[in-house]
């Protein structure tokens, strides 16, 4: 089953060019044992929160377009893995080895099987 892990930390928060360092290697980690795993099935590294934008839209057509995450609270996703996993046990191990994990927060929520207009293949039961 394929789980989506959803990476959020505080992008304001000022970390040390040491502690940036150890973040860089522990990612690295994590991404070549998923590699060599076979778990991994893709990611995206995202630009700060202050370039997003963010679109909320009503029955009747009414549109507003905000700057910026519409996500509350200091924490901003940054990043998004999809990972083959046998489980959402097998995924959680997963994420726990992701170093935002240690200072944010990581998601762990399974992927919808159906592709989307046929443009997304279907994850592997």
């Amino acid at each position: 089953m394929r789980y989506a892990l959803l990476v959020s930390y505080d992008q304001n928060a000022e970390i040390s060019a040491g502690e940036r360092s150890r973040r860089a290697v522990g990612l690295a980690a994590v991404s070549a044992r998923l590699s060599a795993d076979g778990a991994f099935a893709g990611g995206l590294r995202l630009q700060p929160a202050s370039t997003a934008a963010t679109v909320r839209c009503w029955d009747g057509g009414d549109v507003m377009v905000s700057p910026g995450s519409g996500a509350a609270g200091g924490e901003k996703l940054t990043a998004c893995f999809v990972v083959d996993c046998p489980d959402a046990d097998a995924a959680i191990q997963v994420a726990t080895g992701i170093p935002a994990a240690w200072y944010g927060s990581v998601e762990v929520r399974p992927v919808v099987a159906e592709p989307v207009n046929g443009r997304l293949r279907a994850p592997r039961s």
